[in-house]
């Protein structure tokens, strides 16, 4: 009862924080907002210390990611408190609007979300180390293009620093159209790098992909007959089976 109570709030006040960003909400429908959001505010509060109560290791739930969403769920209404002065308005407001993270709470109460961390974060390392040959891959092209169409007069290609940017926008599929290549040779390299941004989107997922399978079959669990792993694809495991059937 208590975590459908919690993911009722969670989605109401992720709800309100958006419909408050609303230029046309009337100044009642404001102060109703506003009222809930102290409601919301208190009830989110007083999870954060109970979690933290009852944690057998507290600190690690503190640092951990659903202890820091934890943590962003309560601290705008608070922070607001600490900028009293009228030219602080904006910022205030952009404290509320840390509000929507509480939406990351959610993961906690489905076991696939957690499963699809988990699988993330084993994943960090290899797509690390792919975001480092995509940066300097995309640092190559940029310095290529300006070589190849900085000397054009009508070019967009104005610096390196630009066009990295196309690069990046380019390589990633997006093709903003800002930056155009004028040059045969330009348009010839743009070609290949779109035809390379298909193939290296699919390389992040691959990975990602890989290591949740792995945790799926690692999430199989173990026998409560046998105390042995359950098989991935089984029902039922095959070791209890068989003893029952002697």
């Amino acid at each position: 009862m208590f975590d459908t109570v919690l993911i009722i709030t969670i989605l109401l006040s992720v709800f309100a924080a958006i419909i408050e960003s609303l230029p046309f909400v009337s100044e009642g429908w404001r102060l109703v907002l506003q009222i809930f959001e102290y409601v919301s505010t208190f009830f989110f509060t007083v999870e954060y210390v109970l979690r933290i109560y009852v944690s057998d290791k507290p600190r690690k739930y503190i640092f951990s990611f659903f202890g820091i969403v934890d943590l962003l769920a309560t601290l705008p209404l608070y922070l607001a408190f600490f900028f009293p002065s009228v030219r602080y308005v904006l910022i205030i407001r952009a404290f509320r609007l840390i509000r929507v993270f509480r939406v990351f709470k959610l993961f906690s109460f489905w076991t696939e979300g957690n499963l699809l961390l988990r699988s993330v974060q084993k994943s960090m390392r290899k797509i690390l180390v792919f975001f480092l040959f995509v940066l300097i891959l995309v640092i190559s092209i940029g310095t290529i293009m300006y070589m190849v169409e900085g000397d054009h007069p009508e070019s967009g290609f104005t610096d390196i620093p630009t066009s990295i940017y196309w690069a990046i926008v380019t390589l990633t599929t997006v093709g903003y159209g800002d930056i155009t290549p004028l040059t045969a040779v330009g348009r010839f390299i743009s070609g290949v790098v779109m035809l390379l941004g298909y193939t290296i989107i699919a390389v992040p997922t691959g990975i990602v992909s890989v290591t949740l399978m792995d945790e799926q079959k690692k999430a199989g669990g173990t026998c409560p007959n046998c105390s042995r792993p359950l098989d991935f694809d089984a029902r039922y495991c095959n070791i209890a089976v068989f003893l029952l059937m002697l």
